[in-house]
């Protein structure tokens, strides 16, 4: 089997070669469900561009082609029922199109299925801000919340500035419509108020209770009413323009931009001001190929892709000297941060210094691409003197962001204020805050441990060290927030306890290692649902992925000191699966509302995995 290992090894090599582009970095497409394509094709039409029709009907195409059966969209293959809001917004885009017929039996079903689930009012906060936007309903409560919520300031029991930035920067672009009662219609805009005719559900006492905080805090800034709300437009308006990122995205996300672009409408701009039409540019750009359809991705994943494969490649052999880890390390030095970012609110003694997700950030650092980019650099960085600097300021950002609990989140330092997910937001105690996860902890702790060589007893490695044994669940698993899901969380918790030389005896370990152990497959493979996400608890998928093999695998490769049968069954399945695509979305970003087909995943943690074997049995 060792033969068989450096064989695939050298395929996968063989492959990423060829794929890789000449500015050193890997481009793969970052593959969400219908959202994105969805909001492009509505935004256009409302704005009536005369230049985009191909665009939409290229993206109306991918609609259909995901749409089930059934009549509904699903976020994942086996999720049962479909999902409501991403059926909505299909349903709407496609109408708004004018590549479907509401007539036709797949429209019908899909009316139905939106009829059935209670209506428009029963979507998602953003989706119903979207209905609202094209006058479909009215403006939900949530951002009907006064526009000088925004002067709050951030010293203040709640403030705007509690909410994750991610979260935030929607919320903000919203806030500013809903204030304005602003809405867009045009002579072809669909009627869906058949739809929307319920009312919505009254608010729980703890949320009013929220609302009347607010209110309060509102009470207690010293201005005029008259001046206050014009101060409070201008600070959403600078609040947008400030988070404009060079390439015109607005925080690099489409979703966002999507919903900054009407908000600047409903503040006066013209559908012609540069700031609009450099943000449309920018959405045209975030076109990919899927295997057979054009998607807008939700945001790039060069960074990210490009950081992982270069350390998966080094791990399995390929030399700093090789032309393609120094094209790739030369690309991912070149995305370090300069610039300060939300971050910095929380962590206002750390310098910039960290990686971000997409090719275009320059201000929207997270813990998890910086670790891994490091990594990624760490063999040139200690070989060349001159890039010191870089590993210092970003293990000193890494450092920085830690939690007070001792875990890490991906984005900000302690953005973990409870009363703020009483906002009514699905999951909200996931999504508006960004607590320490073990994921995100592990992986950091890994990165601490095994690269940047900090030990125990030193601080940041023991305070991590005792998150992760105090998080973990009664199964012996972790829960991951970013991957699917605790087969992701138990990959990432073990490695970083191994990294800081936890052994297999130790409690926490064992029990990991031995749950993982347990929910192998009988392909040799593991596999988990993304229906896992909410259910709060390991669900698996009863089929096997290249991904969270991969993640298990190499778990086990990290605490086992021999190659165990259920390792060598793992590997098996990685060799007999390598260069097939798999397609089930194993990243996670929003629970219940938001997952991942990374097209890398299929060679990146494979890829990883075999490297580590190798690295460590591979001398028999």
């Amino acid at each position: 089997m060792h033969k068989q290992v450096k064989d695939t090894i050298a395929r996968f090599t063989d492959a990423l070669r060829e794929r890789q582009s000449n500015d050193g970095s890997w481009r793969f497409c970052f593959e969400t469900g219908p959202t994105t394509d969805a909001y492009t094709i509505i935004l256009l039409r409302s704005l009536e561009t005369n230049q985009d029709e191909w665009l939409i009907e290229r993206l109306a195409e991918r609609l259909k082609a995901i749409q089930d059966p059934a009549g509904y969209w699903k976020l994942y293959p086996d999720q049962e029922d479909g999902h409501l809001s991403a059926t909505v917004e299909a349903y709407f885009a496609l109408l708004y199109s004018g590549h479907a017929d509401a007539g036709s039996p797949n429209m019908k079903k899909a009316r139905a299925f939106i009829e059935k689930q209670g209506g428009l009012h029963k979507t998602g906060p953003f989706t119903r801000a979207m209905l609202a936007l094209n006058g479909q309903i009215p403006w939900p409560r949530l951002f009907r919340l006064p526009i000088e919520s925004l002067l709050i300031p951030r010293g203040a029991p709640v403030s705007i500035y509690d909410i994750v930035s991610y979260a935030r920067v929607h919320i903000v672009a919203a806030l500013t419509a809903a204030n304005k009662n602003y809405h867009v219609k045009t002579s072809s805009t669909p009627d869906l108020s058949a739809l929307g005719q319920r009312k919505e559900a009254p608010e729980h006492h703890e949320t009013m209770r929220l609302f009347s905080s607010i209110a309060a805090e509102i009470q207690k800034l010293a201005e005029t009413p008259k001046r206050m709300k014009t101060k409070a437009y201008r600070t959403a308006e600078r609040m947008m323009l400030e988070r404009i990122e060079p390439d015109g995205l607005y925080f690099s996300y489409i979703t966002s931009t999507v919903l900054m672009i009407y908000a600047l409408l409903a503040l006066g701009y013209s559908k012609s001001d540069p700031v609009i039409q450099k943000a449309l540019a920018a959405i045209r750009n975030q076109v990919c190929l899927t295997t057979r359809h054009a998607h807008i991705e939700f945001a790039t994943s060069t960074v990210w892709d490009t950081s992982l494969l270069t350390h998966a490649l080094q791990r399995s052999g390929v030399p700093e000297e090789d032309p393609m880890i120094s094209g790739a390390v030369s690309y991912v030095l070149s995305r370090q941060h300069t610039l300060y970012g939300d971050w910095a609110f929380n962590s206002p003694d750390t310098l910039p210094g960290g990686w971000g997700f997409s090719d275009i950030n320059t201000f929207l650092p997270d813990i998890d691409d910086t670790t891994a980019a490091l990594r990624a650099v760490k063999r040139t960085v200690f070989s060349r003197p001159e890039f010191r600097e870089s590993w210092t300021r970003g293990t000193a950002w890494v450092l920085g962001l830690q939690n007070s609990d001792g875990g890490w989140g991906a984005f900000e330092k302690d953005t973990v204020k409870r009363r703020i997910t009483l906002l009514p937001f699905p999951a909200a105690d996931r999504v508006l805050i960004d607590p320490s996860t073990a994921d995100l902890t592990g992986r950091a702790l890994e990165f601490l441990s095994s690269d940047a060589n900090l030990l125990l007893p030193h601080p940041s490695v023991e305070r991590a060290v005792d998150w992760l044994v105090k998080n973990q669940e009664r199964d012996g698993s972790w829960y991951g927030r970013w991957g699917i899901c605790y087969i992701y969380g138990a990959w990432a918790a073990l490695t970083g306890l191994s990294a800081a030389g936890f052994g297999r005896e130790e409690d926490a370990v064992k029990r990991g290692a031995e749950w993982l152990m347990g929910i192998q497959n009988e392909d040799g493979g593991w596999g988990e649902s993304c229906t896992s996400d909410t259910a709060g608890r390991y669900v698996p998928l009863r089929a096997s992925t290249p991904s969270q093999t991969a993640w298990a695998v190499d778990a086990l490769i990290a605490v086992e000191r021999r190659p165990t049968a259920a390792i060598d069954r793992g590997i098996r399945y990685l060799i007999s699966h390598a260069g097939k695509e798999n397609r089930y979305p194993t990243g996670a970003a929003l629970p219940g509302d938001f997952y991942i087909y990374y097209h890398s995943y299929n060679y990146i943690w494979p890829l990883l995995a075999l490297g580590n074997y190798w690295r460590k049995y591979g001398a028999g």
